[in-house]
């Protein structure tokens, strides 16, 4: 066996953790058409730049990004990434490897009560539908938002329903849906069915984030599905158990969120969007790093989709 000095050896080990983002996904990339239906939201890798977040998501076999946030600017249209000529470039680095993006985070809370503020919640969704138009995303979340103190669900919902009214104007034509999110205030099946029947639009449909569902809106997800299943056009998939007054988000598999029995559900009924890992390192930094916490996701929805019976 040839010596080599410690420079040489040095030298040979740096050159390898330097290649190309490119070059380390290109198995990855030449294999996309075999990829899982799995997505990460970059709310999971907030210290992370555009290249590395995409290098990642090929390497571990993610087929799509849900973007919520690229490294401080949450507010994605004002992302130096999707601005200008770098848009175009953004475009391209997403179609070398094989990625798509599943959706866009916004901010927006279309029960927004406030004559002041409620024009700047809507207007945020506006930008936020352009940009996706722009990215061929299909999906814009938004939120319903908080009450407050004082305001009912009925008067909160109507003016959600107003919101995706006026929001579905700017949107026709543009191919994109907005997304409910169940989150806040609207965890449970009768609150989300009162806001999706009340707009009645094909611009709106559900994001469906199961672990809301069942740890605030204490829901089964097969009581879930059977409510709003035919709504769902996105997920958010995550584990977590209690931790003194609260709770922690774990290792999916590792909580108490049965994660396993949503996918069977979703496999079994025909869903045919992503299982998308909602990982939010960006609120609570203390959980497992996204090197850690991506790559499980993918080897454990691996298994479960297999389990589910899951067919590409």
């Amino acid at each position: 066996m040839n010596k080599i000095t410690r420079r040489q050896f040095a030298h040979s080990l740096a050159g390898a953790v330097a290649a190309p983002a490119i070059l380390r996904a290109a198995s990855r990339a030449a294999d996309k058409t075999k990829r899982l239906p799995l997505a990460f939201s970059t709310l999971g890798c907030p210290k992370w730049e555009w290249k590395q977040i995409l290098d990642y998501a090929a390497r571990d076999g993610y087929s799509a990004l849900e973007l919520r946030g690229i490294l401080n600017e949450m507010d994605l249209p004002k992302s130096p990434q999707f601005i200008g000529a770098k848009l175009s470039e953004s475009l391209k680095d997403l179609s070398a490897l094989g990625l798509k993006i599943s959706d866009l985070g916004a901010s927006a809370r279309l029960g927004e009560a406030d004559p002041v503020k409620r024009p700047a919640q809507l207007d945020e969704a506006k930008r936020f539908i352009d940009l996706a138009h722009k990215l061929n995303s299909p999906y814009v979340r938004v939120f319903g938002g908080q009450l407050l103190k004082g305001q009912t669900m009925e008067d909160a919902t109507k003016r959600i329903v107003v919101g995706f009214q006026e929001l579905h104007e700017h949107a026709k034509g543009s191919g994109v849906t907005l997304l409910i999110e169940s989150h806040d205030e609207f965890t449970t099946s009768p609150s989300l069915l009162g806001i999706l029947k009340g707009v009645n639009r094909p611009t709106t449909a559900l994001l469906w984030d199961a672990h809301h569902t069942f740890v605030s809106g204490k829901e089964q997800p097969a009581d879930t599905f059977k409510q709003l299943g035919k709504y769902a056009r996105h997920t958010h998939l995550k584990d977590s158990k209690p931790e003194g007054n609260g709770r922690r988000y774990v290792l999916v598999g590792t909580g108490e969120v049965p994660v396993k029995e949503t996918v069977k559900i979703l496999v079994k009924n025909g869903y045919r969007g992503y299982y998308c890992f909602e990982w939010e390192k960006r609120w609570h930094p203390g959980i497992e790093e996204p090197e850690i916490a991506f790559p499980h996701y993918a080897k454990v929805m691996r298994e479960y989709l297999a389990e589910a019976g899951f067919k590409a």
